[in-house]
């Protein structure tokens, strides 16, 4: 109901995203796949492409910060390809511009509930995340990469922004990212993280870059298109 939704709102950069990023799976898993030069320029495109729609959607200042943290996103889907510490680099900074966006739209009434759960949140993934790889000599990295990204889902659970599109999203951007440092130890043989990482990942941004965009639109219809 939710990408229903978005769709018959949205231009064709949605539609072209979507498709681009199912395309990108199956490619992916295919049994004779593309050259590494293709699959990462397509990889790259999907993200990009929300980047753009929420460029053409809302023309104001935080219409603008979602498209920049979508662009970064796309970045680092093409880096990590490349170098894994640039990659997480990349998509570090998409934290940084989130979490601004995120603290510039704070909730006016927070439960003490969800507050604590927020506070909670960013230590309990950072130790999560620093516990999973077998291998310690990179967990210090990957606990300092987390802390950002769980800010930036703490962030994205106390902002006006609807928790079922933008706080669930950041979620399952978290959750893919914890497939891939359980890749590096108790799933290393299993199929699951190839099967999830993307699907949950693309579709966290997507629920992300949505539910800002359409939230945004609603608040001052004088700046979309």
């Amino acid at each position: 109901m939710v990408v229903k939704r978005a769709l018959v709102e949205s231009r064709p950069w949605l539609l072209l995203s979507l498709l681009a990023s199912i395309g990108y799976f199956l490619a992916n898993r295919a049994a004779t796949p593309l050259p590494d030069a293709a699959l990462i320029a397509w990889k790259g495109s999907c993200v990009a492409l929300l980047a753009v729609y929420a460029l053409v959607r809302h023309h104001s200042i935080d219409g603008r910060l979602i498209a920049i943290v979508m662009a970064f996103g796309a970045l680092g889907d093409v880096l990590i390809e490349l170098d894994f510490r640039l990659g997480a680099l990349a998509f570090i900074a998409g934290h940084v511009v989130a979490i601004w966006l995120y603290m510039r739209n704070r909730r006016e009434r927070l439960a003490a509930s969800q507050r604590l759960l927020a506070m909670i949140m960013i230590p309990a993934l950072t130790f999560i995340a620093w516990a999973l790889p077998f291998e310690r000599e990179g967990a210090n990295g990957i606990a300092l990469y987390t802390l950002f990204l769980a800010t930036m889902a703490a962030a994205a659970w106390t902002s006006r922004f609807p928790r079922y599109r933008v706080g669930f999203g950041a979620l399952l951007f978290v959750f893919s990212d914890l497939l891939i440092f359980a890749r590096m130890g108790p799933l290393e043989e299993s199929i699951l993280p190839a099967l999830l990482i993307w699907p949950t990942y693309y579709f966290g941004q997507f629920l992300i870059c949505t539910g800002v965009v359409q939230t945004l639109r609603h608040k001052d219809p004088r700046v979309a298109s």
